[in-house]
């Protein structure tokens, strides 16, 4: 069992680890070079960036939670993936400082002229500096615990001191409790770091939107990666067209529910119709930012709705790792569109920095994310449930 946990080819990620090495200090180095023209800029493509790197890691913390919930050979086969991925978080905990150091710069609240504005003082009970610096470390501290429990006990069944279905119950007694704290912890990121650019909107919806969404580009990458290991021992000995099929079932069941809650939240404020609301969605639907809307509802659930449909293309796994990378660009669509229109409502839609350092920071995110991935065995084979879930393919 031991020789079957050993990556025999490392060569895939090694690759994939140079080059997203490569693409992130050429994204990084083109915004340190932005920002001394424009420092507000580059603290604004910073906060895009960070959002989106931190949905990669959070995403696949609830998966992982949820795999560990549900059991099943999808999650057998993703799980290191998501620990991989999960691993990221002290990264992702320093990306988060230039985020405090600029809070004047990207938070109207934050300013000194919020004294005057008397819908935000009836809010500064919450919406105030030092609160807010102190959510943000018991956030990362709950998710960093969590983090460290689901894969130091991962680290243990490999080693084999930890083999059985009795130590495996502990990973569910994180998980199960977990999950839930991960979603209100989600929840009130979400209000604090991409709401309350706009401390006058507010949406009960939100939270949910932004885990859904962060677990559906934590999914694509990790479907993205399957495909390219499909042929690296010990995949190569389980993983089959009918995991991909399942996996982009479940891709093509998030991309639903995107546009479901989406169209919710859309559809009660349209109906509500009160000043204190539509201001938020006037911004993202009128001039330039309509065409983005546009493309979002083509792009991110359209296109995407019509091609999963096919239980051909599901089954094949270079055809769904496409589908997968569209829909993670979509998804940084999808936050420029959320965040962007706050600091920018007319004129140039995006500035070029809006890219550079989200794809910056993403290629350094993702050589940690390959470095850890190379680092542990990308198989749990010495799980127990492991060997229940494959039994009968032994046979």
């Amino acid at each position: 069992m031991a020789k079957q946990l050993e990556i025999t080819d490392a060569a895939p990620l090694a690759r994939f680890q140079q080059r997203a090495l490569m693409v992130g200090i050429v994204g990084l180095a083109a915004g340190a070079i932005g920002g001394f023209m424009d420092p507000g800029q580059l603290l604004r493509s910073w906060l895009v960036a960070f959002l989106f790197c931190v949905g990669l890691t959070l995403g696949s913390l609830a998966l992982l939670m949820l795999q560990h919930l549900s059991g099943g050979q999808w999650g057998m086969v993703s799980r290191r993936v998501f620990e991989a991925a999960t691993r990221t978080i002290p990264f992702v905990a320093l990306c988060f400082v230039p985020v405090l150091i600029g809070l004047p710069t990207l938070f109207e609240w934050a300013r000194p002229e919020a004294a005057e504005n008397a819908i935000i003082q009836a809010k500064a009970g919450y919406l105030n500096t030092s609160f807010f610096i102190v959510r943000g470390v018991v956030f990362f501290a709950f998710w960093t615990v969590c983090v460290f429990l689901l894969n130091r006990w991962s680290a243990e069944q490999d080693t084999g001191q930890a083999t059985t279905p009795a130590d495996s119950v502990r990973f569910r007694k994180v998980s199960a409790p977990g999950l839930l704290f991960l979603v209100i912890t989600v929840t009130l990121a979400s209000v604090d770091w991409v709401m309350s650019l706009d401390p006058e909107w507010f949406s009960t919806i939100f939270g949910l939107i932004t885990i859904q969404g962060w677990g559906l580009t934590a999914l694509a990458l990790t479907i993205v990666v399957l495909s390219k290991l499909t042929d690296v021992a010990p995949f190569s000995d389980f993983l089959t067209k009918r995991h991909f099929h399942d996996l982009g079932k479940l891709l093509l069941a998030f991309v639903m529910l995107w546009a479901y809650l989406n169209f919710s939240q859309f559809l009660i404020i349209w109906s509500g119709n009160l000043p204190e609301e539509i201001p938020w969605y006037v911004r993202r639907t009128t001039g330039n930012w309509g065409y983005v809307a546009i493309a979002l509802v083509l792009g991110h659930f359209a296109i995407p709705f019509t091609l999963l449909l096919s239980q051909d293309l599901k089954k094949r796994p270079a055809l769904l790792a496409r589908v997968a990378t569209f829909i993670i660009a979509m998804r940084l669509v999808d936050l420029i569109w959320l965040v962007v229109p706050e600091f920018r409502s007319g004129g140039l839609l995006i500035h070029w920095m809006d890219l550079a350092v989200p794809v910056g920071l993403t290629g350094i995110w993702l050589f940690l994310f390959a470095r850890n991935l190379r680092s542990r065995a990308l198989l749990p084979l010495n799980d127990p449930y492991f060997k229940e879930a494959f039994a009968h393919e032994a046979h």
